[in-house]
């Protein structure tokens, strides 16, 4: 995969697609392009759909066994993460958009009614749609459309896009008719943190920081975060920096030692292990391994 996606980063804040026309496709593959999409959120709206595989999906505090064909959608501000299932691999598709895309600033009915409510995380909740379900098949579809639309890139295809996404939006939103507001203090204080993680990964983060910036004690920061997370505050900071590592091998040239410490590891030996411990490989065989 070739992106690296309240607080303001962990909001996610990477351009997908052009500026004018803000969406895109991602073939992905856990393990292969990376062991997992630590937690974050993004302003917007994904849909992630399996194609081969499984894998859990975690959508704000739940996670979900994600099968092929599964359809996940993430609506604006959601918290979400994708983790390997031990034994099996993915492949899946994360299509992103930006809600300016659909026309969430035209002063008309569809932007007041749908569209402004969509980009505020109001209209629909984040779901797992399975293949059984009501309107599965119409979903699918359009899911077709936009990758057929996009790997032929023949004229008006970015019309076609935005008809297919505003199709399935409209058959969410008949899926769906009313959801529960899922914020909450200890919600938005999470997207505080994960931002500030985010900001601050290459440097020495530690657990009394992190306790400060919430003012709180230690032992109630390390309490709080393994429960809103279901990850210690150590092992979320390492895999991110490991991400963030990974990411930077596939998309780079730079120098291990360069990746290392802009990834926020110090010590080159111990970026190696900690690497080869979560990939399996070293961080030149993964380079290797990939093609650069």
């Amino acid at each position: 995969m070739k992106e690296k996606e309240s607080g303001t980063k962990y909001q996610e804040t990477k351009q997908h697609g052009s500026r004018l026309f803000p969406f895109n496709i991602y073939p992905c593959t856990i393990p292969l392009d990376f062991p997992a999409v630590p937690l974050h959120w993004h302003k917007e709206m994904e849909l992630i759909y399996i194609k081969k595989g499984k894998g859990l999906i975690q959508l704000e505090t739940k996670s979900f066994e994600g099968e092929p064909g599964d359809i996940f959608v993430v609506t604006p501000g959601t918290l979400h993460a994708i983790h390997r299932i031990k034994g099996y691999s993915m492949e899946y598709e994360n299509i992103i958009f930006e809600m300016d895309f659909l026309g969430e600033g035209a002063a008309d009915l569809c932007a007041g009614e749908f569209l402004v409510p969509l980009a505020a995380g109001k209209l629909f909740p984040p779901v797992q749609i399975k293949p059984e379900e009501a309107h599965y098949d119409s979903l699918k579809r359009c899911l077709i459309q936009m990758e057929e639309l996009c790997e032929t890139k023949e004229n008006a295809y970015e019309l076609g896009v935005k008809a297919a996404v505003l199709q399935i939006i409209f058959l969410l939103i008949r899926m769906y008719p009313s959801r529960e507001i899922v914020s909450s203090p200890d919600r938005e204080q999470l997207k505080e943190v994960l931002q500030e993680i985010s900001v601050k990964s290459s440097e020495n983060l530690s657990v009394a920081d992190m306790a400060k910036f919430c003012g709180w004690s230690s032992s109630h920061f390390m309490r709080w975060f393994k429960k809103m997370t279901g990850d210690s505050f150590t092992s979320y900071v390492n895999e991110r920096r490991l991400a963030e590592a990974a990411e930077a091998l596939r998309q780079t040239d730079d120098k291990i030692l360069t990746i290392s410490q802009d990834a926020g590891f110090m010590n080159l030996s111990n970026f190696n292990r900690q690497f080869k411990k979560r990939y399996g490989v070293t961080p030149r065989e993964y380079r290797e391994m990939i093609g650069i």
